[in-house]
């Protein structure tokens, strides 16, 4: 079995994104890393928001699990990766990472899950999005 492929997004560090320190902030990762989910499935043809008006379900995120490993400063340019390291019917796993260049910087697993939009209780994924992320 061939391995998943990997999607990459550029992001620029802004100074929105840094602290006091002038490095990014380390929640920011979070948002660099849904950034990237949001752009990969762009990607497959996914519109988030397409998909809730036509299905009435949502993605969220369940666990979130961050390492740091480098800071990264203004300026800087550093590229998000994303992949979907598991695949069930009601839930995904993200294996995500930023780079500056060949320097790992943070690396995370985030758990995704499909919700009804109006109760937030979990549902299947629609056909179409689950068959697009095998």
């Amino acid at each position: 079995m061939s391995e998943p492929a990997e999607f990459r997004h550029r992001v620029r560090v802004y100074w929105e994104d840094t602290d006091a320190g002038g490095v990014v902030y380390y929640a920011n990762y979070l948002k660099f890393f849904e950034r990237a989910r949001t752009e990969w499935l762009r990607s497959l043809g996914i519109s988030q928001e397409a998909g809730r008006v036509a299905t009435g379900t949502v993605f969220v995120v369940a666990d979130a699990t961050v390492s740091y490993r480098r800071p990264a400063r203004l300026d800087d340019e550093i590229v998000v990766t994303a992949r979907v390291s598991d695949l069930c019917r009601a839930s995904l796993v993200f294996a995500q990472q930023a780079w500056r260049g060949e320097e790992l910087l943070a690396e995370a697993e985030v758990r995704v899950g499909c919700v009804d939009a109006a109760t937030f209780r979990p549902v299947r994924i629609p056909l179409p999005i689950f068959d697009a992320l095998r």
